[in-house]
């Protein structure tokens, strides 16, 4: 690995290249092509406000999202004249951050630095590929380890108090394909699942002013987008700011295409509020229902009853918002016939879109830290941690069983009869949505089930006969100690 130095003596404009990188499921071209059917291509914000933070200092900066377009790494490792290569990752890319990084170190004499929600809970981990690496908000700390006046290896960063003072997002560095904006007017969330990560990265749930989300809308209607989403991981937890900016959004005429955001069944409650959603096209809502039984939605510490999911759904319908109702698969108190029900209820309130997601135990969790306790993780490959793969043994199923749950679940949603149903209610575009999505799902589902027969190096096929008893010497695997760091344990700031 190359020395920490500091590269800014003499005020040298350092080239600084942000990469998010993507799993090699996600870089293929039909994986692509699926996620434009699903919504519209974004780029997470975090590396475009630390990249603008160093851009606004006079350094020399790009973003990539590898997960919308190939990164010209080749052409960079050839030129060698990139001084630090910055990672935000997640855990399904980590072992893709890793590979360039140390690529990179081969290759060239750039530094690299890590960040991002993996990296800030497997720091030692993280530190066998990185220079250094960031654990928590960087806003604070970016501009000075960059700049060589941070020079541990491990940086612990500050939480911004008054979110009103982060930039916005910088999107002339962006070099990837991007058709929506993304805000994010608070950070954290209230509730406290059991399975979440944010929520602890975050922590505590801080919101930024109405007049400071307005801003950055406004800069977005300047650039021409045409979408736009709302990524805090619940945007309507303070029903009277959110109404409050959806006025602002409609009276102002900042209003696109179509928004995105995050919500709960909770949303139920306020008809002035879904109004006002629906007039300023806050139209496309993901709501946690995870599940249709209230033992496994107490375990999970859900804050939420069957009758809240009923009642969102009903108010969804009612004003015009397409809900994408989003179901946990494999919690231990559901058994396949409870996960069916709720796929069978999802469909029956005419969901716009199903998202499934099987149980992942994310490091830095309560369900991570349980699941490593009772010895039942069966995957240490970080690529699998995605929600579409099973890394654990489930209590009611086999790890195969839970998996074909998970496909059998999208080809049950996604079936070409609903593409009609879906067209009439919402028009003709969604409609064929719809059907692209429901022909990728039966091209996942047959890959997966290929893969499972003939390829030993896939998940799906270690899956299979970890469930056949093919392979009596499977076992639960252990995981190094290093691998359990909690958010919770981080040093004070």
């Amino acid at each position: 690995m190359s020395g920490i130095v500091n590269q800014h003596e003499g005020g040298k404009i350092l080239k600084i290249v942000f990469i998010t990188p993507a799993s090699s499921l996600r870089r293929i071209p039909v994986y692509r092509w699926g996620g434009k059917i699903y919504g519209q291509s974004n780029s997470i914000t975090g590396p475009l406000i630390l990249g603008g933070i160093l851009k606004k200092a006079g350094h020399d900066v790009s973003v990539y999202e590898e997960l919308n377009a190939s990164v010209p790494i080749k052409k960079m490792l050839k030129a060698d004249d990139v001084d630090v290569f910055c990672f935000s990752i997640m855990t399904s890319n980590a072992p893709r951050a890793y590979e360039l990084a140390d690529l990179i170190h081969q290759k060239t004499h750039a530094r690299v630095l890590m960040g991002g929600m993996h990296a800030s809970v497997c720091t030692q981990e993280a530190l066998l590929h990185a220079d250094q690496v960031i654990m928590g908000e960087g806003e604070k700390v970016i501009l000075n380890v960059v700049e060589g006046r941070i020079t541990d290896r491990l940086v612990t960063g500050i939480p911004v108090c008054n979110l009103d003072e982060v930039p916005f997002p910088d999107y002339s560095i962006l070099k990837t394909p991007c058709d929506a904006a993304n805000v994010i007017s608070s950070r954290g969330c209230p509730f406290r699942c059991t399975f979440c990560t944010t929520s602890r990265m975050f922590a505590p749930y801080r919101q930024r002013s109405v007049d400071n989300v307005i801003e950055e809308i406004r800069m977005y209607k300047k650039l021409g987008f045409q979408y736009m989403n709302f990524e805090d991981d619940n945007f309507t937890a303070d029903k009277e700011r959110a109404k409050e900016i959806c006025r602002r959004m409609i009276a102002e005429n900042l209003t696109f295409k179509e928004t995105f955001f995050f919500g709960r069944t909770d949303l139920a409650d306020d008809d002035e509020m879904l109004q006002l959603l629906h007039d300023a096209h806050l139209t496309r809502v993901l709501i946690g229902i995870e599940s249709l039984n209230q033992n496994a939605l107490n375990s999970i510490h859900k804050g939420q009853n069957i009758e809240n999911i009923k009642r969102a759904a009903a108010a969804c319908k009612r004003h015009k918002i397409r809900m994408i109702a989003s179901i946990v698969l494999g919690l231990d108190d559901d058994t396949l016939e409870d996960m069916n029900k709720s796929i069978e209820f999802a469909k029956s309130i005419d969901a716009y879109q199903l998202q499934p997601a099987i149980l992942t135990p994310y490091p830095g969790t309560p369900v991570y830290e349980n699941m490593v306790a009772e010895g039942r993780m069966i995957s240490t490959t970080w690529e699998d941690f995605d929600m579409m793969n099973v890394t654990f043994v489930p209590k009611n199923e086999t790890p195969w069983e839970l998996q074909q749950e998970f496909y059998h679940a999208a080809k049950y949603f996604y079936d070409f009869r609903s593409c009609h149903r879906i067209g009439e209610l919402f028009g003709r575009e969604y409609g064929f949505r719809r059907f692209g999505l429901a022909i990728m799902t039966r091209l996942g589902s047959f890959g997966a089930g290929i893969a499972a027969k003939v390829a030993p190096s896939s998940v799906y096929y270690r899956l299979k006969h970890f469930a056949d008893g093919k392979e009596p010497g499977t076992k639960a695997l252990e995981y190094p100690k290093e691998f359990s760091f909690r958010f919770a344990d981080a040093p004070a700031r």
